[in-house]
């Protein structure tokens, strides 16, 4: 209760009054800057004309294919698609291929043994498959039910 006892609105006051009556060089200055910031920022806020949320959008629809087309032109566009990505894919393979001889090389010249790094490489990757393989099974052969216990099939 000490605390609330020391608090005084009227002495509140009476120490703000002193403080701003007490003569400084800049009161003047600092309360016309402090005025005229809040004239600008108030007549910028009048101006403005917000009423409500801004209007929806109209949305224009592009559409790439024509909407009557039959099954067939579906089915041959799909064709076409296929076979350009099917072919980008064997470009790429053919440059990571090149890019792996070129660090097959590099790693020969420094003296590594290629061969055993690929070969430990493959192993690996067929023992991660391997586990996901496992993984996968594991979760089709149990299903959870609903109070979390395992049911078998």
């Amino acid at each position: 209760m000490s605390f609330w006892r020391n608090i005084s609105p009227t002495r509140a006051i009476r120490d703000f009054t002193r403080e701003f009556m007490r003569p400084t060089p800049y009161r003047w200055p600092i309360m016309g800057a402090s005025a005229l910031a809040t004239f600008t920022i108030f007549s910028v806020m009048w101006h403005e004309e917000a009423v409500g949320p801004p209007p929806r959008p109209e949305v224009t629809y592009i559409t790439t294919f024509a909407p009557n087309r039959s099954d067939a032109e579906i089915a041959a566009s799909n064709r076409l698609n296929q076979e350009r990505q099917d072919k980008l894919a064997a470009e790429q393979a053919a440059r990571d291929e090149m890019v792996k001889g070129i660090y097959r090389t590099l790693g020969r010249m420094s003296g590594m043994d290629v061969d055993k790094i690929e070969r430990d490489a493959a192993a690996e990757q067929a023992a991660e498959e391997r586990a996901e393989t496992e993984r996968r099974a594991a979760m089709q052969d149990n299903r959870t039910t609903q109070d979390g216990t395992v049911a078998a099939q």
